[in-house]
């Protein structure tokens, strides 16, 4: 399966970036009410790259040391979803998440399962949406915390020379009064990603079909 043939055409990539929108706002909305600030979204940027490329995007951007939640999915299509933050961050989100109230010794002793619940809270709300508007459904893997940059996070394997391509969805977001930004990053492989195209196709039918 080459590139292009499983390239997304223009209505095909609107109808998806529509689809996260949604997705991602409502992952928005579960992280305001859990610690009470507002979220600024950026519009998802959706891109057919090499692991490489993935892994290039996000250390462009972060060249510190990251730390991610990922949780993988099965279902009409697979992958993996990543919720990243600059390793910086991580502890502020936990502080937000805690509501401020935990001494510096908790804050680390509890980062691990609350970034784990944090992202899972995250990850499940966008994916859950993007699953309903697809009308499929699909299963999620126990959160894991990752740490590491962006060549371990997207396991580029540098002794390789053949890649694997990469639907890379990604949207960075940020929290107005903290110092806390991130990205959410999803990987599909192309199997998965023409899987997606299939649907996506069946949306857009759907959507012209109640507009008639």
């Amino acid at each position: 399966m080459t590139p292009e043939s499983v390239t997304l055409a223009e209505l095909e990539r609107d109808a998806l970036t529509e689809i996260v929108n949604i997705g991602v706002s409502r992952a928005a909305s579960s992280l305001r009410k859990m610690i009470d600030d507002q979220v600024l979204l950026s519009v998802p940027s959706i891109e057919v790259v090499s692991q490489r490329r993935a892994a290039r995007l996000i250390s462009e951007r972060e060249a510190a040391e990251l730390v991610a939640v990922r949780q993988d999915f099965t279902g009409p299509f697979s992958g993996r979803a990543l919720l990243i933050f600059p390793e910086a961050n991580s502890l502020e989100l936990v502080r937000a998440v805690t509501g401020d109230e935990l001494t510096a010794q908790e804050l680390v002793e509890m980062e691990h399962e609350a970034l784990a619940e944090t992202g899972n809270i995250i990850l499940n709300s966008c994916l859950a949406t993007m699953a309903n508007m697809l009308k499929r459904s699909l299963t999620m893997t126990i959160p894991e915390v990752l740490r590491g940059d962006g060549a371990m996070l997207f396991e580029v394997d540098e002794a390789t020379e053949v890649e694997g391509l990469v639907l890379f969805l990604y949207i960075d977001f940020a929290v107005r009064r903290r110092d806390i930004r991130g990205y959410i990053a999803m990987v599909m492989d192309l199997p998965s990603l023409a899987a997606l195209k299939e649907l996506l196709d069946e949306f857009i039918a759907r959507v012209i079909g109640d507009g008639d």
